[in-house]
């Protein structure tokens, strides 16, 4: 009973783990496919990257604030060639998804044989009770 109970909770930790991965995996997938979308802008709009916010200028000194803008400008083009490649990174995402489950796969199934073996020790230490026999301890006189 307890090798069918530990290998059913190494089966009930192998169906969380295939799933919270299938689940990590669908929503990696569909950022990186729709990320190409915030690439094109919108009708012979250029694009452009966003101001820095008001809540930001009382942070920083003064001389920052046009170096970062400068800065955020020059990294636009870099982040525009970035999410336009984004979708074709979605393949390489599922191989990636495969390898971390196989490798989460083979930790569970050590762990599995790790339970099965501490079981088969913990029932070796144990005397057996043949069919017929009872365990009751008998005083020697």
């Amino acid at each position: 009973m307890f090798y069918a109970l530990s290998w059913s909770v190494v089966a009930l930790l192998l169906a969380v783990w295939s799933l919270a991965l299938w689940a990590l995996h669908a929503l990696g997938t569909w950022v990186l496919t729709q990320a190409g979308g915030l690439a094109t802008p919108e009708a012979g709009a250029p694009a452009t990257l966003p101001a820095l916010p008001d809540w930001l200028a009382p942070w920083l000194p003064e001389s920052w604030a046009p170096l970062l803008q400068s800065a955020l400008s020059t990294l636009g083009p870099l982040v525009q060639q970035l999410l336009e490649t984004m979708p074709a990174l979605a393949g390489g995402l599922t191989l990636a998804a495969w390898l971390v489950w196989g490798l989460g796969a083979f930790v569970l199934m050590v762990l599995g044989a790790a339970l099965h073996g501490l079981v088969a020790l913990w029932r070796r230490d144990r005397p057996a009770a043949g069919p017929g026999q009872n365990r009751v301890l008998v005083a020697a006189p």
